[in-house]
């Protein structure tokens, strides 16, 4: 202690000696020392030399220290890229990945450019799939459904602030929202983890909800409901595409078939696993 009676202040770290001393890996502790000081990272990279003030040091340890607890990079940073967007994302939703751009790549081929058609999708969560459809097609209307009211709170704020005029965000369960109507092409990305599966306990799906993962006992319950419902709210020649598990294309083609779904593809993931299943009906049931 000094003369004064105050205890001296801890000297403060720089860029660099910060990361240096920080326990996660470096490119992550990047990352996250970028959203505090709010720099891009070749700022970071040119200013080790940079002092960080108090708040900020307190910031990243607090942000370091979430990470270690496994807590996602993207919930942490309060954001994720997909498809070229940023999006929002909270714990209210899934984290988008990049096996979900393939069932994006695989709805655009179905959507025309160049006339209007309607898209539906089932289980918004961010809003991910519905905004990139529709940045991607303006003349296509979509319309997304999100049961849990604080996922769709995201989704409204990634519209609000991307500004698709095609989008629609409707609240419910799966196509009691649209009771009536019919699409081109539906699309979902729904719940197909099975309830025991031992992932659930390992990574980041530990902090994700589990509503928009579990998929009941043998992970096909709501892939089920999807396929049942979709005839009655696809128009002649209707498309239909789902993501589901690497595992799980063999179950989902059989059920496709059983819902009379013609044509009927599977689409793989850049790891070469089977990723994205669909089909055509004929006529509406």
């Amino acid at each position: 202690m000094s003369s004064s009676g105050v205890a001296p202040q801890a000297p403060r770290r720089t860029v660099g000696e910060a990361l240096a001393a920080s326990p996660l890996e470096r490119r992550e502790a990047a990352r996250l020392l970028r959203h505090v000081l709010e720099v891009d990272a070749a700022r970071l990279i040119a200013h080790p030399e940079r002092v960080l003030t108090e708040a900020e040091a307190r910031a990243f340890a607090a942000a370091a220290q979430r990470r270690q607890a496994g807590e996602p990079v993207a919930y942490i940073l309060g954001r994720r890229e997909f498809y070229g967007l940023l999006l929002e994302v909270s714990p209210a939703v899934l984290i988008p990945r990049p096996e979900t751009e393939l069932l994006v790549d695989t709805a655009l081929g179905l959507v025309p450019a160049d006339r209007p058609s309607r898209v539906l999708e089932l289980g918004a969560g961010s809003g991910a799939v519905a905004i990139a459809l529709a940045r991607h097609r303006p003349q296509a209307q979509v319309v997304a459904v999100e049961r849990s009211l604080a996922a769709l709170e995201v989704a409204r704020r990634n519209v609000r602030r991307l500004q698709p005029d095609n989008v629609r965000l409707v609240q419910g369960d799966w196509y009691d929202a649209v009771a009536g109507e019919v699409f081109d092409l539906i699309v979902s990305n729904p719940p197909y983890v099975a309830t025991e599966d031992p992932h659930l306990r390992q990574g980041d799906v530990r902090f994700e909800p589990a509503e928009a993962l579990l998929g009941g006992a043998d992970g096909l319950e709501a892939l089920r409901s999807v396929i049942a419902g979709a005839p009655d709210h696809l128009v002649a020649g209707g498309h239909l595409l789902m993501e589901h598990g690497w595992d799980q294309a063999p179950a989902v083609a059989g059920l496709l078939a059983a819902a009379g779904f013609q044509a009927r593809q599977c689409h793989h993931d850049l790891a070469g696993c089977p990723r994205v299943s669909g089909g055509h009906v004929e006529a509406n049931a």
